[in-house]
């Protein structure tokens, strides 16, 4: 229990200290005209001032309250290196034990980084490690007066340190426990400059350095080069010797559309502490340029109109038409400049501007010596160079005059018979088509396949190759793809796909199988029938597998630590075969099921805590002089721990202070007027009595 002087005034302070000027005045006045017992007055006007300050004699009941000390233990990836994380888990439990000595003083450890509970928000993956602000946290739970000091447990790699404003509110000093030693040498990777987009067929260039950080403290390490090695979506790509400490270039043309992932990767330097950061990631989403489609029409038919239309109406396609009008056997000798005002660039498109072309089709075409048979042997030489054909047949596809006996007809899969089915049928979808990506999606966006309506002409073949996805009458082959070189031919072997366009009887999946087939074509990798797919989202890891096999898959999981581990697919429908797990950790996951590589980033590619890996205590060197903290690294011993007064230096050598605040609890308050009310009246009563005598004498 502890008492003091209190005062409870009646009134303000302001209209008690007016009444005293008041009083003043006139005891002055009075003083100086000579009038008797002034003194006497002067003394009841300060009986009247104590009795309106109301002074108390206050007695508090106190209970003390320990000071708290607050330990921030950084788990962040560069904390893994070395024995770094064994050096500050043993410096922990020697802070732990030293400060068990003091009855006054409370221990609360935070863990910043790592996936712990008390991360920064889930920062430190992206921002970097962000221990103060760990710290701020705390402290907003914490009463300022209780504060005694703030032990930092770090490698001093931190990219939250306060400005010196922010760090004068801190009541109480922060010290810092360094793991790792002085004058570490290490190697990094740094991407300095790298698209977010690219256009497929355009080039992408990374800019890159590598820096030997420590080479200027130790002369003699590292080298005067160094080989980066690169991988594109998880394929080796080239690699290249580069100097030290200046930009490299890295170009290469993206092939597809979507996220590319390039990595690069640099060789171990001399002495090095840490590969972690040899290691870079970049991700470069491409996107296709408007597609050039080359549309050739030949023999009119009903659904002339259906290819053109399905085209004309997306906006991502720049369609190309030629149309046989006038074939030569009409030929009524009308001269050609009153037939056009321009000719048409047939050259330009047969042979210029070919293989500008992501697709051509041919609707219905037929051999009448409008097209030269070397343009034909240019878009076999398209095809098998990469690119995509398609082929819209009717009738005319088993007569003599069928592209089939042409140069096009080495890279068709189905040879006609010279037979034409004329008669009903359903398009059906064969047992492979249930499982291929251009056709297993039909019957759930397309509605029940036994409700497609009917076709009623389809051109006999024989299969040679390929893939035959749809089947007609007779197990007829209906829709066949192939891969020829480098490119890719389809044939769809009727021309009655535009019943489903116009909707006679109810239809058909007509424009998602043509937007499909095309897509394939063109080499949309979605749409690969052998595929591995990884995707992040929402915190896990969604991996799926599209094979045209039936069989049980395993695939080999690694993640951004270089742990591994092998996950089972469990089969789905349409060839599909997946898995989910958590993605706990930050950083490229990489999945392999032997032939395949995925990659898929989870959170920064590049943190900012791998981004220098060298133990320093620069950063915190401000916040220690500011605070009037102490740093040592642990690897020299840990330093003493004591508790120092308000006002009193709080480091040494050798030694770290926690202040002492003496803070307490009020828990009780006892209160006694030291002016009574009889007391009162008896001094107010007897100093005027004494002041009226004085004045009649």
């Amino acid at each position: 229990m502890t008492g003091g002087l209190g005062w409870a005034p009646f009134f303000p302070w302001p209209p008690i200290a007016g009444l005293g000027m008041v009083s003043l005045a006139l005891l002055g006045l009075a003083a100086r005209r000579g009038g008797g017992g002034v003194l006497c007055r002067a003394a009841v006007i300060c009986v009247l001032a104590l009795v309106l300050l109301n002074p108390r004699l206050v007695r508090e009941e106190r209970t003390s309250r320990p000071d708290v000390a607050v330990v921030i233990v950084d788990q962040s990836k560069s904390q893994t290196v070395g024995a770094r994380k064994a050096e500050s888990e043993a410096a922990l439990e020697h802070i732990r034990e030293a400060l068990s000595a003091f009855t006054d003083l409370e221990l609360r450890v935070v863990r910043v980084g790592g996936g712990g509970t008390d991360a920064a928000d889930g920062k430190e993956a992206g921002s970097g490690t962000r221990i103060f602000s760990a710290l701020a946290r705390t402290l907003t739970k914490i009463s300022a007066r209780r504060f005694a000091a703030a032990i930092l447990i770090t490698d001093g790699q931190i990219h939250d340190v306060p400005s010196d404003p922010a760090l004068e509110r801190l009541n109480g000093p922060v010290h810092a426990l360094l793991s790792g030693a002085p004058g570490e040498k290490d190697r990094r990777l740094v991407v300095t400059r790298a698209p977010g987009y690219g256009i497929v067929g355009k080039k992408a260039a990374i800019l890159y350095r590598v820096v030997d950080a420590g080479q200027a403290a130790v002369p003699g390490f590292g080298g005067k080069t160094a080989r980066v090695r690169f991988r594109r979506d998880g394929v080796e790509a080239a690699s290249a010797l580069v100097p030290v400490g200046k930009n490299g270039r890295f170009s290469f043309v993206l092939e597809h559309a979507g996220p590319t992932v390039v990595e690069l990767e640099v060789e171990l330097g001399e002495d090095e502490l840490s590969a972690l950061n040899n290691r870079a990631a970049v991700t470069i989403n491409a996107v296709r340029d408007r597609l050039r489609v080359l549309l050739v029409s030949g023999q009119p038919h009903a659904g002339e109109r259906t290819w053109r239309n399905l085209l004309k109406s997306d906006p991502s396609v720049d369609l190309a038409h030629f149309t046989i009008l006038r074939p030569p056997e009409k030929d009524d000798f009308t001269p050609l400049n009153e037939l056009s005002l321009i000719s048409f660039p047939v050259r330009e498109l047969f042979e210029v501007k070919l293989k500008d072309f992501d697709l051509i089709i041919f609707d219905r075409y037929m051999l009448r010596n409008v097209l030269p048979l070397s343009y034909l042997d240019n878009i076999a030489n398209y095809l098998r160079q990469g690119g995509a054909m398609l082929l819209a047949v009717g009738p005319e596809f088993a007569g003599p005059r069928s592209l089939y006996h042409t140069s096009l007809g080495a890279v068709m899969p189905a040879a006609p018979t010279g037979r034409v089915f004329e008669g009903s049928f359903r398009p059906r979808l064969t047992e492979l088509g249930g499982r291929h990506p251009v056709t297993a999606v039909l019957g759930r966006g397309g509605g029940d396949r036994r409700q497609w309506g009917r076709w009623f002409r389809q051109i006999d073949a024989s299969v040679a190759g390929g893939m035959v996805l749809l089947r007609g009458p007779g197990e007829r082959p209906l829709l066949v793809v192939d891969r020829v070189g480098k490119g890719r031919v389809g044939q769809l072997l009727s021309d009655h796909i535009w019943l489903w366009a116009r909707r006679f009887e109810g239809g058909g999946p007509q424009a998602e199988l043509l937007r499909r087939l095309a897509h394939w074509l063109m080499k949309e990798p979605d749409l690969e029938e052998e595929s591995l797919t990884i995707r992040i989202k929402e915190g896990r890891l969604a991996i799926e597998r599209h094979s045209l096999v039936v069989e049980p898959k395993k695939v080999t999981v690694t993640f951004p630590s270089g742990r591994q581990r092998k996950v089972e697919l469990a089969a789905g429908k349409g060839g599909l075969a997946g898995a989910s797990m958590l993605a706990a950790e930050s950083g490229l996951y990489r999945v392999e099921d032997g032939k395949r590589t995925a990659l898929a980033a989870a959170g920064v590619l590049n943190p900012l805590e791998t981004a220098d890996l060298r133990a320093t205590p620069e950063r915190l060197s401000g916040v220690a002089k500011a605070t009037g903290g102490g740093i040592a690294w642990i690897a020299d011993g840990i330093p003493d721990f004591r508790r120092t007064m308000a006002g009193r230096d709080t480091a040494g050598r050798g030694w770290m202070g926690l202040k002492r605040n003496a803070s307490y609890l009020v828990t009780g308050v006892a209160e006694v007027s030291l002016l009574p009310g009889l007391l009162v009246l008896a001094l107010v009563l007897g100093g005027l009595m004494v002041a009226w005598w004085r004045e009649g004498r």
